[in-house]
């Protein structure tokens, strides 16, 4: 029995490494006729940013920043995706309709990935993992390895070298 994906969550980071990780998750979901919903994670603000925030910034409310944040990451986020899909036109057709969704939550990450994963009844969660031969053979990033460990549904791993 071939399994069903309808529903990837592509998690990235925003580096600037993350466009091959990202073009794994398109040619899945252009096989399997699935949609993409693109996830990223801000780490919630620790208690000394927030008294940091309350001293130095009182005109402020920590969670206003956070919000706010939250909103300029989402535009990025979206200009970011309309950039690759403009430039990969060039290269071959793309289909940036497979992108259903573009998510900014708050939390933390591989939590936040599982969680947003069953929330929206993924079937299969794309990440990416730093990959440095100097340290050691058996190393896989942090959070794709909580991930991995969490997550009750498939979860392919895209090694990407820094």
């Amino acid at each position: 029995m071939k399994p069903t994906i309808k529903t990837i969550l592509y998690a990235t980071d925003m580096g600037n490494h993350m466009r091959p990780v990202f073009r794994y998750a398109i040619e899945i979901a252009r096989k399997h006729e699935a949609k993409i919903v693109m996830l990223h994670v801000i780490e919630p603000l620790s208690s000394g940013v927030v008294a940091t925030i309350d001293v130095y910034m009182p005109e402020f409310n920590a969670q206003e920043v956070l919000r706010d944040g939250m909103k300029k990451t989402l535009v990025e986020m979206q200009q970011r995706l309309n950039n690759f899909c403009e430039d990969e036109k060039i290269k071959e057709p793309l289909d940036c309709e497979v992108i259903s969704k573009v998510k900014v939550v708050s939390g933390h990450s591989a939590e936040s990935i599982v969680n947003q994963a069953e929330k929206l009844g993924a079937d299969l969660i794309v990440v990416w993992a730093h990959t440095n031969p100097s340290i050691s053979a058996n190393f896989l990033g942090s959070t794709a390895r909580k991930v991995t460990l969490m997550s009750k549904i498939p979860v392919l791993v895209v090694p990407m070298n820094e």
